[in-house]
């Protein structure tokens, strides 16, 4: 491989400056020069897995684009975007930081997993399942105000109707469905990519600064 890419992508390279840029541009408030040695070879170490993590972001939009063209999805702006859009931390928590900071930062992966939900089909027995296995979430606001115990046998007026939160439900079911779906299609579309060294996935124990991320 060419020094000057970060990663191969089905023979398309992604430039090492693509890399530096996003960096650059996403830098972390505070990055300064560090006091000691033992201070600066650990500045060194964040530095060279925050590569690795921009790298895997940067090449999930361009899978995400891949995905997009064929699947005959309107294409995001061309403009290689640089700067993260604000990223929840409930998303970090459930689709960790590589995806989390990839969806936030490319419109096609975005896209793609709008078009993924879209196509998530929840059976009516998967529904009324959630409903009734967490009736704590479906407290009428006046059973809240009385402290209600969802699991101590409550009244069925204490209960939001299945017909009024049906819908509510289904949509969140197709929500984590399409998430599943995402990550499944991320695991299969980079299985091919070559990264240059000091690229390598965060969590790739082959380099000696591996951690399990996300």
């Amino acid at each position: 491989m060419t020094e000057e890419y970060a990663a191969l992508v089905r023979d398309h390279p992604i430039p090492k400056q693509h890399v530096e840029t996003f960096l650059s541009a996403n830098a972390p408030r505070g990055a300064g020069s560090c006091a000691t040695s033992h201070d600066a070879a650990a500045q060194a170490r964040r530095h060279r897995q925050r590569r690795r993590w921009a790298t895997q972001v940067i090449v999930t939009d361009e899978l995400a684009r891949r995905a997009c063209a064929e699947r005959d999805l309107a294409p995001p702006d061309d403009v290689l975007p640089m700067y993260l859009l604000t990223i929840p931390e409930t998303d970090v928590a459930d689709l960790g930081s590589i995806i989390a900071a990839a969806l936030a930062h490319s419109p096609a992966a975005r896209a793609l997993l709008a078009a993924l939900e879209r196509e998530q089909h929840i059976p009516e027995t998967a529904v009324r399942d959630y409903y009734d296995r967490n009736r704590d979430r479906f407290l009428t606001p006046d059973a809240l105000r009385r402290g209600i115990d969802p699991y101590d046998d409550p009244a069925p007026s204490d209960i939001r109707p299945y017909a009024q939160v049906h819908d509510g439900i289904a949509q969140r079911l197709r929500h984590a469905a399409a998430r599943r779906a995402f990550f499944d299609w991320l695991d299969r579309a980079r299985a091919d990519v070559v990264y240059a060294e000091g690229h390598e996935h965060p969590g790739d124990p082959s380099h000696p600064d591996h951690e399990h991320r996300h």
